[in-house]
């Protein structure tokens, strides 16, 4: 009687302690979601030069933030991801001058090879909202998946600066108004872990329509290349 009793009691705890786990399981799937800060290094290019203009030395770009995972399916695996973030782009150039001109921004073509020219460059600074469509082979408990998000990127540039530096004269100007306040593009990430592929194609114009070389609009669009980094 008492061997059958304490065997009731074992039973009655294990079928409550699995019933336990399975409830702490399901919940914790239930909540499963995967909000990420993110850091990005990329090598920024220029679509789109002016003939005469080139890009010289690494311009680099630093992305930081975080995004608001939310996902659509049971599996949670397929969601909607929304962020902010901040990022600083430098753009190193050859052959394209900006200077102020009786106080007014003026773009020209010059022979570096001349003035010995030892920097061409210019950087903006922006706040940035990323909206991604999310897929991954992720789970509440695997930390290591394959993903691929792509989406789009608004970005509000809130500084701005060109640094040229020569034997003949040095130009340093901040905050001119011929850049376009709003940026934005297609984006994309890719890999598995923490390693990630990425990279931003721009669809709109750096500099906005006032930016002018011999007359014509300066319709130069950023492509940036690099790896994104996702820490839970």
């Amino acid at each position: 009687m008492k061997l059958t009793f304490l065997l009731f009691l074992i039973s009655v705890g294990h079928f409550g302690f699995s019933q336990n786990n399975d409830t702490d399981k399901a919940e914790l799937y239930k909540n499963y979601r995967e909000d990420q800060f993110y850091a990005s290094v990329t090598y920024n290019l220029l679509n789109n030069k002016p003939k005469d203009v080139s890009q010289s030395g690494f311009s680099s770009g630093f992305h930081f933030g975080f995004i608001r995972d939310m996902p659509l399916n049971e599996k949670r695996n397929f969601a909607i991801g929304l962020g902010l973030g901040i990022s600083t782009n430098s753009y190193n150039q050859k052959s394209m001058l900006i200077e102020e001109v009786n106080n007014d921004i003026s773009f020209s073509i010059i022979d570096e090879s001349d003035l010995n020219v030892s920097k061409n460059k210019f950087t903006t600074y922006l706040v940035e909202v990323p909206l991604e469509i999310r897929w991954r082979t992720s789970t509440a408990t695997e930390y290591n998946f394959w993903r691929i998000y792509t989406g789009f990127k608004l970005g509000y540039l809130v500084y701005n600066s060109t640094k040229f530096k020569s034997e003949a004269s040095n130009e340093n100007l901040s905050n001119i108004d011929t850049f376009n306040k709003l940026q934005y593009g297609l984006t994309l990430s890719a890999g598995y872990g923490t390693w990630n592929f990425h990279v931003y194609y721009g669809l709109n114009s750096i500099f906005d329509n006032s930016a002018k070389l011999n007359n014509d609009t300066i319709d130069m669009k950023s492509l940036k290349i690099g790896l994104m980094f996702y820490v839970l």
